[in-house]
């Protein structure tokens, strides 16, 4: 999927008009064809209350019908996505649901055709509330956020004493102060810079008109003045933005319109003058410092004595938010196993812990688990594996376009190899080091944006640095200060001869030369041999000076250990932190500790901070969301690896045929007690419990269920086979029932089962556990929150 959208589609659309042609078709296809599945359903509901069979033929028409059509409609689709520069959180909902969709609606069909009534209603049914919410969504792509809630009566109440321009920095029939000004215009210019400069900049300018500027602003385009200083009424550029999404003169012309409230500021900004600064004009984004930055350690008290929870005091006591109790020893011993060596700690393990009366019980433990160098680099192999796109299998190697670091990394882990030298063996590489800036070597034409040397510029600024170079690929960018030319020249110090400049993957015949992304790191050797450029780089890169690099990382520690980053996401290291004192702190510990991934795991797994009560999410979007709040650690699902392995130790292994295991030294293979999922080559069990295919760097995981891992847990092959699998030897080693519900909690959960559990799995079992029995009861714990969370 990933691979059409970014690779294979833009290059169709660069060459043929027909393939636009057919995406603006999408509307066409999804509003008539696809709501037959809706007149299916009624009739079906109609048929079934009148317990009437006479219109059976007409509903399997309309629901084949509609379905090829839901699948016409999602093919078109995205090639409409990747045509008409649609882009944010809702076009990525639209698109999903429409391909849940598309899947819901072939199941309903397979159904109907094997005359399984009762599943194929069902189906029918959750296809139609599909078609629902993704056409909702597309509604708002359309006609924007409120399309919906803005005819109800609610919607345009306002607050005694409000205008239609209350925002925070208007004062009320009084002047503007030089703050509110400055405030005002970086309010207006973010309005343009997301929802005009695609096509009035400098990288794009329809009608001779640009808006990032403001002698160009003033001198509007080739239709006249745009903005009347201090008459929003006469403003052209009010009364298009104004205009009903329909009408051929609205602007934006494509993706999401302005809202009420956007357009009500701009009308503002007008009638204030249009102001705009003199001088060098401020960056419309947050840009982190570079430098690192050691903040003073707030006090101690009584109870909270390590940095880190003094840090998170401080900023507890400025947010009114108060400590919790620290979770029992049952939860802490499973959340630090699975988050150091990604595996349950065994029965005998809790037993022992939970009757320890050593008050450094906790360090204690933590140290044990990170002296387990082999368990630790088969856990971590899975986070380095994402970050870096190393894999096993796939794209590139068939062809030698790809080469794997897997070795290098593994060994590198087990050592715990200092950051600095880690990330300098990575950019200027050794033969079993060089995969990651080599990248993939796509066979075929390919975009620019995708050539080997971009690829290993956007990889390098997204894994150490946090920034996004993917969009100054092609373009400068809209989210960022980073310019195009500021892509390829970094791009060129990994470039064997200087490339060409493409623009939007057309060639401008200009050259970027070479440049580090940071000057103030350093200064490139432009005309030295490529080997000695890469030196160059990691030696700049991994200077103390370099907060940012180390900033980076420790933030990526701090969100796998603590289910979000101080930053998030991670990848942004722009956005503003929750704590930049903690943050800025850890990084620079991190340094003076010597660059010690343990080190800094050590502090963070025993603080009382990680020792929290879980906080849960119900919505993944609160947090990224401006108003997010710190309260402790984030409960999150278990990886497909730390599942797997989950699964291998409580039932019986997943993955048992060691000849699957990517070919590593024998001294490796020596080290696995059982084939961890870290070491197999992806698959579909795997995949559908969140395994990226990484073809593409990931840096983090949807942590919520979806459909594909619930029916790959319900009918999967994989996994039903291990059950069963176990079930045999769990019916030979234990005859009884209720020794065998009692070992199954301890080993799965770690803990007696409940008595009310107990109860249940002896109804399920019987007096003599069968084979389908045990199946049934491990496929249920298997399930059970308290097996698949981190509390």
């Amino acid at each position: 999927m990933v691979l059409l959208q970014h690779v294979l589609y833009p290059c169709l659309a660069a060459t043929f008009w027909l393939w636009q042609f057919l995406g603006r078709l999408h509307p066409l296809i999804v509003h008539f064809p696809v709501a037959l599945l809706c007149i299916a359903l009624l009739l079906e509901v109609v048929g079934w209350y009148r317990r009437s069979a006479d219109w059976r033929a007409g509903i399997t028409a309309l629901v084949w019908i509609g379905t090829l059509s839901s699948v016409l409609a999602a093919g078109l689709g995205l090639l409409l996505v990747n045509q008409e520069a649609y882009s944010g959180a809702t076009v990525t909902s639209h698109q999903w649901l429409g391909l849940a969709t598309v899947f819901l609606a072939v199941c309903t069909v397979l159904a109907l055709r094997s005359g399984r009534m009762q599943l194929y209603r069902g189906l029918l049914g959750g296809t139609v509330i599909g078609v629902g919410l993704a056409g909702h969504y597309g509604a708002l792509l359309t006609h924007g956020d409120d399309y919906l809630t803005s005819v109800l009566p609610l919607h345009n109440e306002k607050a005694p004493g409000t205008s239609d321009a209350s925002f925070a920095f208007v004062s009320s029939n009084q002047p503007l102060t030089v703050k509110q000004i400055e405030d005002l215009n970086l309010e207006v210019r973010s309005i343009l810079a997301h929802t005009c400069y695609s096509c009035h900049s400098a990288t794009k300018t329809k009608g001779e008109l640009r808006l990032d500027k403001k002698d160009l602003v003033l001198k509007g385009g080739k239709h006249g003045v745009i903005l009347k200083p201090g008459h929003p009424e006469d403003s052209e550029l009010i009364r298009r933005v104004s205009l009903p999404a329909g009408d051929k003169e609205a602007m934006p012309t494509k993706g999401k319109r302005l809202s009420e409230k956007e357009v009500a500021l701009l009308s503002f900004w007008i009638k204030q003058g249009a102001p705009w600064p003199d001088g060098p004009e401020k960056s419309l984004y947050r840009v982190a410092a570079l430098a690192p930055r050691l903040p003073a350690i707030p006090l101690a008290t009584v109870d909270i004595t390590q940095p880190i929870d003094r840090f998170v005091s401080a900023y507890f006591q400025a947010n009114k938010l108060a400590w919790k109790g620290v979770v029992d020893d049952r939860t802490y011993i499973r959340r630090v196993y699975l988050d150091v060596v990604g595996l349950l700690p065994s029965p005998v393990d809790v037993q022992q812990f939970m009757v320890d009366t050593s008050p450094d019980k906790r360090n204690v433990l933590v140290r044990k688990l990170l002296a387990r160098n082999e368990a630790y680099a088969q856990h971590w192999l899975t986070f380095w594996n994402d970050a870096l796109r190393n894999d096993y299998t796939g794209t590139g190697y068939v062809t030698g376009g790809r080469s794997d670091i897997t070795t290098w990394l593994y060994q590198s882990l087990k050592k715990n190899k200092p950051y600095n030298w880690f990330v300098r063996e990575l950019i200027s590489p050794t033969k079993q080091s060089a995969g990651f800036i080599k990248g993939i070597q796509w066979r075929g034409t390919i975009n620019a944006s995708q050539r080997t040397e971009m690829q290993a510029a956007q990889n390098v600024a997204q894994v150490l640095l946090g920034l996004n170079l993917k969009c100054a690929s092609c373009h400068d960018s809209f989210i960022s200060d980073w310019k195009l030319a500021d892509a390829y020249a970094f791009a060129n110090v990994f470039a064997d001869s200087t490339l060409e400049i493409n623009r939007c993957d057309k060639p401008t015949g200009k050259l970027a030369g070479r440049r580090i992304l940071f000057n103030e790191l350093g200064t490139i050797s432009v005309d030295a041999p490529t080997e000695q450029r890469l030196r160059e780089l990691a030696d700049f890169l991994v200077q103390p000076k370099d907060g940012r690099l180390y900033r980076t990382v420790v933030n990526r520690i701090w969100a796998q250990l603590m289910g979000r980053g101080i930053v998030e996401p991670v990848d942004a290291m722009d956005n503003q932190p929750w704590s930049q004192d903690l943050l800025d702190w850890l990084a620079y510990d991190f340094v003076q500790n010597g660059y010690d991934l343990k080190k800094l795991m050590y502090a963070i797994l025993t603080s009382k901070t990680y020792q929290l009560p879980s906080v849960g999410v119900k919505d993944a979007g609160l947090l990224t969301a401006p108003t997010y709040a710190f309260e402790g650690m984030v409960r999150r699902r278990l990886t497909a690896e730390q599942f797997a392995d989950a699964v291998s130790l409580s039932f019986n292994p997943i993955y048992q045929d060691t000849a699957i295991v990517k070919r590593l030294p024998q001294t490796i293979h020596r080290e696995i007690p059982f084939v961890r999922a870290s070491l197999v080559k992806n698959d579909a069990f795997l995949t559908a419990l969140g395994r990226p295919n990484r073809e593409t760097v990931s840096t983090s995981r949807l942590s919520q269920a979806n459909l594909l891992q619930a029916l790959e847990l319900t009918n999967g092959l994989t996994f039903n086979e291990a059950l069963k699998r176990g079930a045999e030897i769990w019916k030979v080693n234990y005859p009884s029932s209720d020794a065998l519900v009692k070992k199954l909690y301890w080993q799965a959960l770690g803990r007696e089962p409940a008595p009310r559990e107990l109860a249940v799995a002896r109804q399920l079992l019987g007096k003599t556990p069968s084979i389908d029995g045990i199946q049934d009861l491990v496929w249920a714990i298997a399930l059970h929150p308290e097996f698949q969370l981190i509390y």
